[in-house]
């Protein structure tokens, strides 16, 4: 999945949208310091009241926020693994029967608790849905609907959240006229923080694909391995954050630690150009070669065996490869920080050509040219002669 597709299934987590039709819902309740289910309960989701179903849109909407590769990440299942979760979520969404369904849920519930007990109490809810998408886009002046043709989608989706501690409160009884402690006693489910998810099977262009699963990351870079490995069984993934700093090993094995601004903004102008020309295809990804590519179109001349070796060395791994859009992640956006003990300064990567760092009579600056005044808290600064 992409992140359109992404976009796509998410926009559909709204009231009164015939495009995604909710059968069932699955809450299992688990106590904290435990891995014992206490109680479990099945429902068709049209039953729930309107402020329910809205709540739990909403949870779902945020199981599937995020960058890719940050937050989500697309799994393709291991080969083989005992109890494997690919078959369990596939029996669970080709069940006829909700009892069927329960069974098959219950058991990836048991995959998620084993031998991990949660510090507060939690509930993993489960719901399975179709997802309707046109076959094409709205044509106002055809006769046809959009909707007359449809790709149907079922699937399953997981949100694991944690439940907060009931509030103790002070309260004035305006009848009595007296002031009474109150305390609730019951837990309240935390839908707006889940701490992590999954969607099976992972929807592309509107083909379903069952041998991956898309995986929720409670926080941004935070991915938990054994939900991954044990509890999914799908291989491991490497984040962006992981990539971008394999990526800079790398660079720093083969040319130093050392770079000139305006060949660094070569690099990653020319890596945002791979990203750009494959934007609607499968997502790039460099190897050794691509990476000795992109340094020599940038101005370094490099050794094809020494950037081999040091993709060897930094990854542990004989065939490696980045994914460039984690290299260069919103390009245009995205800042690039200059540390220096005086003042940390951020610069995005294309403007890098401007920065200079210079000596002047035994002192170091940065330079960075400009084509107006700058300014400073609204005021102009009045320009100096260099050396001065």
């Amino acid at each position: 999945m992409d992140k359109k597709d992404i976009a796509g299934i998410r926009r559909q987590f709204k009231l009164d949208n015939d495009l995604l039709k909710i059968s069932d819902i699955f809450n299992v309740y688990i106590m904290k310091e435990t891995t014992d289910i206490y109680h479990h309960q099945s429902q068709t989701f049209e039953m729930l009241d309107r402020d329910q179903q809205e709540l739990f849109m909403n949870n779902f909407k945020k199981v599937l926020t995020g960058q890719l590769d940050e937050k989500l990440f697309e799994l393709k299942f291991q080969r083989e693994a005992e109890d494997h979760s690919q078959l369990i979520l596939h029996k669970g969404l080709l069940s006829s029967e909700v009892e069927d369904w329960k069974a098959e849920m219950l058991k990836m519930t048991e995959k998620i608790i084993s031998d991990n007990p949660y510090e507060k109490d939690v509930v993993i809810s489960f719901i399975r849905a179709e997802y309707l998408k046109p076959t094409k886009r709205r044509n106002d002046e055809a006769e046809e609907s959009e909707r007359d043709a449809v790709y149907s989608n079922p699937f399953i989706l997981c949100s694991i959240n944690k439940t907060e501690e009931p509030k103790k409160e002070i309260q004035f009884d305006y009848v009595e006229k007296e002031f009474k402690y109150k305390i609730e006693v019951d837990p309240v489910i935390d839908l707006k923080n889940p701490m992590s998810g999954f969607l099976f099977p992972c929807i592309t262009e509107g083909t379903s694909d069952i041998n991956h699963v898309l995986y929720s990351a409670g926080k941004a870079n935070e991915p938990d391995y054994r939900f991954i490995e044990d509890v999914l069984n799908g291989e491991e993934v490497m984040t962006a954050k992981e990539d971008k700093a394999v990526f800079e090993e790398v660079i720093k094995d083969v040319v130093g630690d050392q770079m000139n601004p305006s060949t660094l903004a070569n690099v990653y102008g020319e890596i945002n150009r791979v990203v750009e020309e494959n934007e609607d295809d499968e997502p790039p990804k460099l190897d050794y070669k691509d990476v000795e590519r992109v340094l020599t179109q940038s101005g370094e001349q490099v050794d094809s065996e020494k950037v081999k070796t040091a993709f060897q060395r930094v990854t542990q791994e004989d065939a490696y490869e980045l994914k460039a859009s984690s290299i260069v992640p919103k390009y245009k956006s995205k800042s690039i920080k200059i540390n220096t003990k005086v003042a940390n300064i951020s610069i995005s990567p294309q403007d890098l050509q401007y920065v200079k760092q210079v000596n002047n009579k035994g002192k170091r600056y940065i330079m960075i040219e400009v084509e107006e005044d700058a300014e400073i808290d609204g005021f102009k600064m009045l320009p100096e002669v260099f050396g001065e």
